[in-house]
């Protein structure tokens, strides 16, 4: 009996911190379309690193921030903007998980919304004193370049940050 109430508790556990990074990852879009960038920044450990390959890479919380308050955000937000995050495929490690799955960026472009950015995503977190936190965030172009595919086949857990 303790067996079964055990492996129901790991179970309930595992969808507890599936469903807590999930609601992380969607609350980015959110507040980069608001502009809060102090908030979004929050999503991340204070030294995590934003990668977005071929563009920057900002890392800390002041230098992610930046990203929504520069001047290629605030041009997507003055245009009308939306980011999108589908569904993650999340791999669960104790403290520790990876999340993969696919961004779009639309952009108001006379009177219609079109694709700015399709991207692909890799999301490495840490369950923190404050829960769930981005360790590291890889994003690059689904143009048909390797970067974007190895972001989505990549199925090993990555070294723990120190």
């Amino acid at each position: 009996m303790h067996d079964r109430i055990d492996a129901l508790a790991a179970r309930l556990g595992a969808l507890e911190d599936r469903e807590a990074i999930r609601d992380l990852i969607a609350r980015y879009g959110p507040l980069a379309d608001s502009g809060d960038a102090i908030a979004l920044a929050a999503l991340w450990v204070e030294d995590g690193e934003y990668e977005v390959i071929g563009f920057a890479a900002a890392k800390g919380h002041a230098a992610i921030a930046s990203l929504i308050e520069g001047p290629v955000h605030r041009s997507l937000m003055a245009d009308g903007c939306a980011h999108l995050l589908g569904p993650v495929a999340i791999t669960l490690d104790g403290d520790r998980a990876l999340a993969r799955g696919h961004s779009v960026v639309f952009r108001h472009d006379d009177g219609r919304f079109v694709a700015h950015r399709v991207a692909a995503n890799r999301w490495t977190l840490e369950r923190r004193e404050q829960g769930w936190r981005v360790v590291h965030r890889a994003n690059a172009l689904l143009d048909g370049a390797k970067a974007a595919r190895v972001l989505l086949s990549a199925t090993d857990m990555p070294p723990k940050q120190p």
